[in-house]
């Protein structure tokens, strides 16, 4: 059993960089590279072109980087594991071997397969299992014709199976993005299925590297802190035995690896913190430790888990109508007047009832809606969009978008004529009992059926959160004007319609100032307009951080919103420009932890390399 292992992380989504991979590998020593490839509308698409032919339905610029890596990989025996497969992991098996032996290679490739439920849905039904919206409540019978894809969400245990089985690459369907990542802890550790806390770390350690270059400077708050973004390296774990690891990157790269850069990758599409749940484990992210290790080097320990749930989620789309979006030019002087006087009068001429229409100004308004500062810009996309069951309606739409250029203001220019009708697939998400769905592993010794060796335990409750007493700021309390980013920095996303935002105190001063100012109420005021439901709030004391819930603030979320910025991304920039009150001390605070971020990690290395040399 070894003392340690090396997990390097090459992608993050579909259409991430390709060239990731191979850098991965050659760039310093590894055992194991992770890509994670799917989301619910990547399954959708993937299950279209398995209609289509049925040697598709799998992530083929998976093949690519594999065999622009081959030689190394095989040198090496570095393992690979990815969900790439997609709708059809025993294609890319297949593709796979095939390219391999073509180099004249020899790779053992194995595929978990079992998670696509898409022909079982009549069966699981009648066996009692009603597949209703585990978000809503809404009954599955009414959309159970429009469905074109449905999958169980696997964790690692069979990647964990494919491994001790001799498998260099494993190909997954829908399997977890932390459930990749948490596999070959597993192997390489013999941890066992109800060793919960080191699962939940491995789980931590997964969530922290799923989406790339996001926790190595990637989509940080501070970003011209981050050196070097044309060659920023992605993440490397090191993960020790009893669960702790080091997130870093490889030497000579860009980006950065600090406290603030992890954190904020934690708190991305967090949830409930205290309660992250997978199928391998319900991780504590309320017990996670943090620290500065040396320059690009963040130890991480003290994970908390509990046991899994017996049901495992499952992911459908449904097809859902049609919707197009069309776009105008139009530059000042009055851009974002003439932009609305467009807007008007194209709404009144078209004179039709649609599901949903949406209006948005392109460099103006687009991405904040109501809460955009008042600005005179120089040009303005005008950007409109419907949505409806009826498709004729979507085609009158498009029709109308060119033909009001000659008939309204002055200074508007045509930016590509008639949009298309596009499918919009619906998130459809829903529970499964674990007994139901059981894995199938395929390698070069055949098939065979899996059981989860996951026990089932009764669901437990996270103990009560440590207390903490937190350093009081020192000087002037007078209030002073200031936006919360001074302050704090944040990271949000989504998950179906909700919009998770994650913020975080930028000194530890901070953080009771910050609980005690920015309520769900609060959050819920600023973002009126925006955010239909009721905002919830989740504490995360460990990590200086304050998590948000926004219910029904992506207008349906995923392809069915009709929003410039359908995952909310922006969202979070939006709530740190809010202006605060906030006493002089703290913000002097805020500016010494900015000014020592630096300094405390040369102080970091300093002592680790002091402790090197004292060493027998």
């Amino acid at each position: 059993m070894p003392d340690s292992i090396r997990i390097a992380n090459a992608g993050g989504y579909w259409g991430d960089d390709l060239s990731q991979f191979k850098r991965q590998v050659e760039l310093g020593p590894v055992d194991v590279v992770t890509l994670d490839f799917l989301a619910e509308i990547t399954m959708s698409i993937m299950q279209k072109q398995r209609a289509r032919d049925p040697r598709a339905g799998y992530a083929r610029d998976f093949l690519a980087q594999v065999e622009e890596a081959l030689p190394l990989l095989v040198e090496r025996g570095i393992k690979v594991i990815s969900n790439a497969g997609g709708v059809n992991p025993l294609a890319c098996r297949g593709a796979l071997l095939e390219m391999v032996q073509l180099h004249g290679k020899t790779l053992d490739v194995a595929a978990v397969v079992g998670d696509d439920l898409l022909e079982r849905l009549g069966e699981l039904n009648a066996a009692g299992v009603t597949l209703d919206n585990m978000e809503d409540g809404a009954p599955f019978a009414p959309v159970r014709d429009r469905v074109s894809s449905a999958n169980a969400y696997y964790g690692a245990w069979p990647v964990v199976e494919a491994l001790r089985g001799g498998a260099q690459i494993v190909v997954t369907g829908r399997c977890t993005d932390t459930g990749i990542t948490l596999a070959p802890m597993i192997h390489a550790f013999d941890w066992a299925p109800d060793d919960w806390d080191r699962l939940a770390s491995g789980i931590v350690a997964g969530h922290i590297v799923e989406c790339g270059a996001q926790s190595t400077g990637g989509n940080f708050s501070d970003w011209r802190r981050v050196p070097h973004f044309e060659r920023i390296g992605y993440p490397v774990l090191e993960v020790h035995a009893d669960g702790s690891f080091v997130v870093t990157k490889h030497a000579g790269t860009g980006g950065a690896v600090t406290v603030r850069t992890v954190t904020e990758q934690l708190v991305y599409e967090m949830g409930d913190p205290r309660s992250y749940i997978t199928p391998d484990v319900v991780a504590d992210f309320g017990s996670i430790r943090l620290e500065q290790a040396g320059r690009d080097r963040v130890r991480v320990w003290g994970v908390k888990g509990r046991p899994a749930p017996a049901s495992l989620k499952v992911s459908a789309s449904c097809f859902d109508g049609w919707k197009a979006s069309g776009t105008l030019i139009i530059s000042a002087p009055e851009a974002a007047e003439k932009a609305r006087a467009f807007a008007d009068l194209f709404w009144k001429r078209l004179d039709l009832e649609f599901a949903e229409t949406l209006t948005e100004l392109v460099g103006h308004s687009a991405c904040w809606g109501p809460l955009a500062p008042a600005s005179d810009p120089p040009e303005v996309l005008l950007r409109l969009s419907v949505r409806d069951t009826d498709k004729s309606r979507i085609e009158r739409f498009s029709k109308m978008i060119p033909a009001v250029i000659l008939s309204g203001p002055p200074g508007v220019a045509v930016t590509g004529g008639r949009p298309q009708a596009q499918e919009v697939v619906a998130y459809w998400p829903a529970l499964v009992p674990r007994d139901r769905v059981k894995p199938r592993l395929v390698t070069r010794a055949g098939e065979r059926t899996l059981e989860w060796p996951t026990p089932i335990v009764s669901a437990q409750a996270p103990p009560p959160a440590a207390r903490v007493t937190w350093p009081r700021a020192k000087g002037s309390m007078r209030r002073l004007p200031v936006p919360l980013a001074r302050l704090a920095h944040a990271r949000s996303g989504d998950k179906g319609d909700t919009c998770n935002i994650g913020v975080i105190a930028r000194a530890p001063e901070i953080y009771p100032w910050l609980r005690q100012t920015l309520t769900a109420a609060a959050v819920q005021r600023r973002f009126k307009g925006i955010c239909r439901g009721r905002v919830e709030r989740h504490e995360v004391p460990n990590l200086m951080a304050l998590n948000f819930l926004l219910p029904q603030a992506l207008g349906g979320g995923g392809t069915v919103s009709l929003r410039l910025d359908a995952q909310g991304k922006t969202l979070s920039h939006a709530l740190m420009a809010m202006e605060v009150q906030a006493p002089r001390a703290l913000v002097d605070a805020a500016a010494r932890a900015d000014r020592d971020v630096a300094p405390r990690v040369q102080r970091a290395i300093r002592k680790l390399t002091l402790n090197t040399e004292s060493l027998p």
